[in-house]
């Protein structure tokens, strides 16, 4: 798959990922269809319906949508983090002040903007996702501080060495399979039924780690 087409199908498969699960704020406002992050490993797909082990242990059954797609995570480095890159970082306060990063996204050029901003996320109690265009990155020997700007506003960001480091690859449904650690922007309905159309898995043994 050539450059151009890898970025037009991480645009098109990717972008309602990221804008569904960090760009929840609009839908929330709409009760039908209130967002839910599932993140487990997957237990079986038997036609459209998928069922998830989450990580507290609990059952949970998503309905796929129709058209669904999957999209699969790849490692990437701290050095890989450069000045006018566009990154999703999960984060969390540090008592000495400052943010201290859970987990970073390198997004793929095509999808630069996707969910710009700065909101409360739910991968651990208090934490934040911020999806910003990166400034400046300044290594030391613990790992590195981002400065990252989202709508003209600065965020330093404190990268310890060992933070999940990762960006975005195609993914087929093939990979969609037992024993495949999953993150699933979802939908509640009223009636508390789970559905999604995007899914990010986990392949060649990394994990979505947002």
């Amino acid at each position: 798959m050539s450059a151009s087409r890898l970025h037009t199908f991480l645009a098109s498969t990717l972008a309602s990922i990221m804008l569904s699960a960090v760009g929840s704020t609009a839908a929330l406002a709409e009760p039908a269809a209130a967002q839910v992050h599932v993140r487990g490993t997957i237990t079986s797909l038997a036609g459209d319906q998928l069922q998830v082990k989450s990580r507290d242990g609990q059952a949970v059954s998503v309905q796929l949508k129709q058209g669904w797609k999957a999209t699969a995570v790849q490692k990437a480095e701290i050095s890989d983090i450069k000045p006018g890159d566009f990154v999703g970082i999960a984060s969390l306060p540090k008592s000495e002040g400052g943010d201290g990063a859970l987990e970073v996204l390198i997004f793929p050029p095509a999808m630069k903007g996707t969910g710009e901003g700065s909101y409360g996320w739910d991968l651990k109690p208090n934490s934040t996702m911020t999806n910003a265009t990166v400034g400046d990155a300044v290594k030391s020997v613990d790992g590195s501080v981002v400065t990252v700007n989202y709508h003209g506003k600065d965020k330093k960001i404190s990268i310890p060495n060992g933070t999940p480091v990762v960006t975005l690859a195609p993914a087929t449904a093939d990979d969609v399979s037992p024993g495949t650690v999953v993150f699933i922007p979802a939908e509640k309905g009223q009636d508390g039924a789970l559905s999604a159309s995007r899914l990010v898995v986990g392949k060649d043994g990394v994990v979505p780690p947002m």
